[in-house]
């Protein structure tokens, strides 16, 4: 049996290296699914039993000899920066879209308001419990363990990434060994439990009743029509539009909308800019439904009409655009009705339906809905592409060159007066930054972005799950000493704190100055702590979308903001 002892206690060995993360990221996977009270940890589960791992080969005697752990110290290292740098990669090309369209409109710049007056509280909370009860102290230790108690508070890993790759660059010898993954677990528990708890306290102090706030998310949505496609089918019986053509009146009224079927004397012909409209035609019509109420003013009267059962040679259907060659084109550019004689009438991206407006920018993993005969659609999607096959292979060049180029871009020193090292934003925030503006603008460079949903997930997730058990192996080693005889209690009640003092402020602040409703709230709250569970329980509270939005609106900032506040933090305060 000296084979299986020598796999699990030779360190230094390939074979034992990969075991021992397979058994840890395989069991932390597993157990993050049990739910207790609702509430599973998921993958994050995969750090407390990297803690148990590294704790247990510390306390046989087998660590490796090259540190203490049980890991050799620089694969571990490289492990976890690279798992680090491929999740915020990841994350920074899911969020960007959001990230920019989240300043576009009021609510959305409110929401941010309270995402950065979370983030700002608690910093402010955590650094007036440090100088109340370490400061006296003057350990070298303590400040930076804080900053990892703030992280777990907030159950924001990315942010300890940063913390701890910016406290290695300060390159002081007095803080080689500080493991500030050991106050991030001692808080992250009831930082969970906080931020969930939060949102309890908030229900009960404001006198919120989930029936009412439900009723005001209908109200509200009957009241202001989103600017999401409306079809109608309109008949043309005012006389001041007759003999005008579809493009006239689109430049008379101002509004943007599409005809694409027109129905005259018993025939469908497909309708363009040039179309002549006549007394008593059939118009189908997409619009945005905040303008649906003006078109009909303008065409006359409204009729009901099935354009679908309709013996006519005219189709509609979802191209999805795969050709590399129209990334990042508008759709103005492509001439869809003049070269093509189709029109475009709805653009899907990420599960999200936008009206095809003409300056709306075209990227690779668009679905479009075009309407024409039967021989033009096909033109139109060879010309896009629509090769499901071939954007289901990954973008893996593309990828890479954007996280060198972060890599690059985190690594340029920027000196800052006063400050004994240049302020880097390193290899979380670099990437991160870099994945945020290709996402956004990449094909301008004609750069590929896209990665389907699972093929991102899968890859950030291999980045947490490697990052977390990097980090639980090191922490292990000495995670038990500081619970027991350090200041592990002291870490797990200012951690609670931290997460819900200004969860408590700002969200008093959302709802009876920005009067906000509850459930958007619980969104915003989850968003701007990046808490998965936290959200899990605002969707099931909320049973409708008003959750998922205030996170989505929210969480692109707030990643960016803990990310920058993590190395700000460590290099202006430790340095």
């Amino acid at each position: 049996m000296d084979w299986i002892l020598k796999l699990f206690t030779d360190t230094e060995s390939v074979a034992h290296i990969v075991t021992l993360y397979a058994i840890v990221i395989a069991l932390g996977v597993s157990l993050g699914k049990i739910k207790i009270g609702g509430i599973a940890l998921g993958a994050t589960f995969v750090l407390f039993v990297g803690i148990l791992a590294g704790h247990l080969y510390q306390s046989f005697g087998i660590a490796s000899p090259d540190g203490g752990l049980a890991v050799p110290h620089g694969v571990l290292d490289f492990v976890r920066e690279f798992g680090l740098i491929l999740f915020v990669y990841c994350i920074g090309l899911q969020v960007g879209p959001g990230f920019i369209n989240s300043f576009k409109n009021g609510p959305g710049i409110k929401m941010n308001y309270m995402a950065i007056g979370v983030v700002t509280l608690n910093v402010v909370v955590m650094l007036i419990l440090y100088f109340l009860i370490f400061a006296s102290r003057n350990d070298v230790q303590d400040l930076p363990m804080m900053v990892g108690v703030m992280y777990g508070a907030i159950t924001n890993t990315p942010g300890l990434g940063a913390a701890q790759e910016a406290l290695k660059s300060l390159g002081n010898e007095s803080f080689k060994s500080i493991n500030i993954a050991s106050g991030y677990a001692c808080a992250y528990p009831l930082g969970v439990v906080g931020i969930i708890g939060a949102m309890i306290i908030l229900r009960f102090l404001c006198g919120i009743k989930l029936d009412e706030e439900e009723k005001e998310l209908r109200k509200e949505a009957q009241e202001n029509p989103s600017a999401k496609p409306h079809r109608m089918t309109v008949r043309v019986s005012n006389h001041a539009i007759v003999g005008k053509t579809v493009g006239q009146l689109r430049n008379f009224l101002g509004r943007t909308f599409v005809c694409t079927r027109l129905m005259r004397d018993g025939k469908v012909s497909v309708a363009n800019e040039n179309t002549l409209l006549l007394k008593d035609d059939y118009v189908n019509v997409i619009c945005a439904e905040v303008d649906a109420e003006a078109l009909v003013a303008l065409f006359g009267d409204t009729v009901e009409y099935d354009w679908q059962v309709d013996n006519s040679p005219i189709v509609s259907k979802r191209i999805l655009v795969t050709q590399a060659s129209v990334n990042g084109r508008t759709l103005g550019q492509m001439h869809f009705r003049t070269l093509y004689d189709v029109n475009v009438t709805r653009l899907t991206r990420g599960g999200m339906e936008l009206f095809a407006e003409e300056n709306l920018h075209i990227q690779i993993g668009d679905r479009l809905l075009v309407v024409g005969d039967a021989e033009s659609v096909q033109r139109v999607q060879e010309v896009l592409g629509n090769s499901v096959k071939h954007l289901e292979h990954p973008n893996v060049g593309s990828i890479f060159l954007g996280v060198l180029i972060g890599i690059i871009f985190g690594s340029l020193p920027i000196a800052i007066p006063g400050m004994s090292a240049p302020l880097k934003l390193g290899l979380a925030g670099g990437p991160l930054i870099i994945a945020i503006l290709i996402s956004c603008y990449g094909y301008k460079l004609k750069i590929v972005s896209y990665t389907t949903t699972s093929a991102n997930l899968l890859l950030r997730e291999i980045g947490l799950i490697l990052f977390l058990a990097s980090v639980g192996i090191k922490a292990g080693a000495t995670f038990w000493n500081t619970v027991s005889e350090g200041d592990g209690i002291t870490y797990v009640w200012t951690g609670f704190l931290i997460t819900l003092i200004p969860l408590l402020i700002m969200g008093f602040i959302g709802r009876k100055f920005f009067k906000f409703n509850y459930f958007t709230l619980m969104g915003i709250i989850a968003g701007s702590t990046t808490d998965p569970p936290a959200l899990g329980y605002a969707n099931a509270t909320a049973n409708n979308d008003a959750p998922a939005l205030g996170y989505s609106t929210v969480y692109p900032l707030t990643m960016f903001l803990r990310i920058l506040v993590a190395q700000s933090l460590i290099l202006f305060l430790c340095s």
